[in-house]
């Protein structure tokens, strides 16, 4: 159960974090591309989640969990799988690093280590 979530209605609440993507010297940006892939409400039901800890940073469980130092995970329950973005806070932005659908209990080293690559270019 979260705190709060954030809704329509809270549409007037100042984030406290913006929103940044990673972007990769190509100029692509893996999280937005991953995300254009699923279905709509999947990214609704993330957006949702990512608006939450905007505005209610620093949250915690369950919505966001710390990884690493200065790397968290925002815990999306999508009802048939569960995913994850993978971000760090660099000032006010809130910097999407990776994101994959969770297919086993711990989260795989692969994409912890693409999110810490990442992080470190930054």
């Amino acid at each position: 159960m979260h705190l709060f979530r954030y809704t329509p209605l809270m549409v007037d609440i100042a984030p406290i974090l913006n929103v940044r993507f990673f972007r990769t010297d190509a100029g692509n940006e893996p999280v937005r591309e991953w995300l254009t892939d699923l279905p709509r409400e999947h990214r609704r039901m993330i957006g949702t989640d990512i608006k939450t800890v905007q505005i209610g940073w620093p949250i915690g469980m369950p919505v966001v969990r710390k990884l690493d130092t200065g790397l968290w995970e925002v815990r999306i329950d999508l009802g048939d799988t569960i995913a994850r973005v993978l971000f760090t806070v660099v000032g006010s932005d809130m910097v999407l690093l990776h994101a994959f659908i969770k297919k086993s209990q711990k989260t795989p080293t692969t994409d912890m280590a693409t999110a810490k690559q990442r992080k470190a270019r930054l």
